[in-house]
């Protein structure tokens, strides 16, 4: 979401009113697998499916996107809920802040486990929805079906004897998704809008993180009044003052307003997700005026063990758990991108591990330490753990290892458990920088410089830009000049082929590995 080269935007020194036509915010649920990302991507022209690991979402986001209809500019806000099941509470603190929800159902699936669950958080959160039926362009496409299927989960959708819009779409060929987006908007039309103020922000943490560099940052959906930068605000026990808000875009905004989703960064702690954000001295109005049922239900996690004090030696003199659990019997050192990852991971934990310390960010020395003074492994979830990271870990004796996708953290520790070795943690090759770019017969070539260890054909890689991990892929070819050669050594250059082939950009960093 940030971006180095961002402007701001909101720059006038008029404050914002606001008016009843305000962007509703829909949640997208369901099945995995479904279409769910790929529909946003269709509506909003990007590529995310392409960035993610196995198709799964694995944190929530929020995005603005605009459309005309009638002549007239309109906005809605997505969130985007994960869509595995170990992200259930997550998909309900979605519907939570949502105005309408969208259920994803593939036509050609139809109705599945997380289909069910994703229909009974739309129940409980008692917002009005759509059923959207993707896939709808497969000659196996089967919706009337779908629809059956829906009556047994008590859901009757219009021309099945109820009254709850459905619509057949394809992200494929874009087929029926102005009109997804038109009935989105007459669906808002028509339900009840809630009261409005712009003297009293009300607004719901839907994505949090200890960042490395900027701090703690937190993504917050707008459900009343105006954030501005300096706002004094208060997130439960957490105070803050905001020192910049940008939306999905990358842009810096000078404030924010309903239906809107920034990343704000200002607060003293990353605060809970599913928390409520209000300004400073207005708690005890806010309560009294909002206590409806999206205000954000507090997450069941107590506030102690969220994440948000990632102090180290917090951590190491008093090892937190976010539930107690029964006779645990394997320990564990848990460091994950972000709050909810941390949240979903533990809360899908078999009940024999035992969490000793949980943070959000890389893998440091200090977390080493700790798990070899308490016999734990260091499992890490979408981060980066460093060559020096690995080789300290290899000469203490304790596994470190990284996952991209939470079913494969879970299914090993399951293993451990049954008295089974874990898969061998990560080896690092060597690392090398992309210096150009070229065509190479149907493809692109890497021109790259390797600045440790090596490269070579057969390694798996990863592409990093930044702090961010873009992708894995496998190295299939390497060249220096013409010559195809095994691999390239440290201070060498040489022409890699990568297969899938990664959006990468000049600049970015290989990171060869076993």
């Amino acid at each position: 979401m940030r971006k180095d080269n961002k402007k701001i935007i909101s720059s006038k020194s008029t404050p914002i009113k606001l008016t009843p036509e305000f962007p509703p915010v829909l949640a997208v649920l369901g099945h995995v697998d479904h279409g769910k990302t790929t529909l946003l991507d269709a509506i909003r022209k990007t590529n995310v499916a392409q960035r993610e690991s196995g198709g799964i979402t694995q944190k929530i986001g929020a995005s603005k996107i605009e459309f005309i209809e009638g002549g007239n500019k309109k906005y809605i806000t997505f969130i985007d809920t994960p869509g595995h099941e170990a992200f259930s509470k997550m998909r309900g603190r979605g519907a939570q802040v949502a105005d309408i929800g969208l259920l994803i159902i593939s036509s050609v699936d139809g109705v599945k486990p997380q289909t069910k669950e994703s229909i009974e958080i739309l129940k409980e959160a008692q917002v009005p929805f759509i059923v959207v039926l993707t896939k709808s362009d497969l000659p196996e496409k089967n919706p009337e079906k779908v629809k059956q299927q829906l009556l047994k989960e008590d859901i009757k959708v219009e021309g099945y004897g109820g009254d709850i819009p459905v619509i057949e779409v394809s992200a494929k060929t874009d087929a029926n998704i102005k009109e997804l987006l038109g009935l989105i908007s007459l669906v808002f039309e028509m339900r009840e809008k809630p009261q409005i103020s712009d003297n009293l922000l009300r607004g719901v943490i839907i994505e949090s993180k200890q960042d490395s560099k900027s701090g703690p940052l937190a993504t917050v959906v707008i459900k009343n009044g105006i954030l501005n930068v300096r706002d004094e605000i208060v997130c439960a026990d957490i105070n803050g003052r905001v020192r910049s808000l940008i939306n999905d875009q990358g842009e810096r905004l000078n404030s924010a307003s309903i239906g809107d989703a920034v990343e704000v960064l200002g607060f003293d702690k990353a605060p809970q997700v599913g928390s409520l954000v209000i300004k400073k001295g207005q708690a005890e109005v806010a309560s009294k005026n909002f206590p409806a049922r999206n205000a954000g239900k507090v997450s069941s996690v107590n506030q102690g063990a969220s994440g948000a004090n990632t102090r180290e030696e917090n951590f190491a003199s008093s090892p937190l758990n976010f539930f107690e659990k029964e006779e645990p019997i394997l320990s564990i050192v848990l460091c994950a991108d972000t709050l909810g990852s941390l949240e979903a991971i533990i809360n899908a934990l078999p009940p024999e591990i035992n969490v000793a310390k949980q943070k959000t960010g890389d893998i440091t020395p200090a977390d080493i330490i700790f798990a070899k003074s308490i016999k734990a492994l260091v499992l890490g979830f979408n981060i980066k753990i460093k060559p020096d990271i690995l080789k300290l870990a290899k000469t203490e004796k304790i596994l470190a290892k990284n996952y991209s996708l939470i079913y494969e953290l879970i299914d090993e520790l399951k293993d451990v458990l049954e008295g089974k070795q874990i898969s061998a943690q990560e080896e690092i090759f060597g690392t090398a920088k992309i210096l150009a770019s070229f065509p190479f017969e149907k493809t692109k070539a890497l021109g790259v410089k390797v600045v440790d260890g090596r490269i070579a054909r057969g390694d798996k890689t990863r592409l990093i830009r930044g702090e961010d991990i873009i992708g894995e892929s496998t190295i299939t070819s390497v060249r220096q000049g013409k010559t195809q050669v095994s691999k390239a050594e440290k201070g060498s250059e040489a022409g890699v082929i990568l297969s899938p082939l990664l959006d990468f950009t000049i600049g970015d960093m290989l990171v060869s590995h076993e």
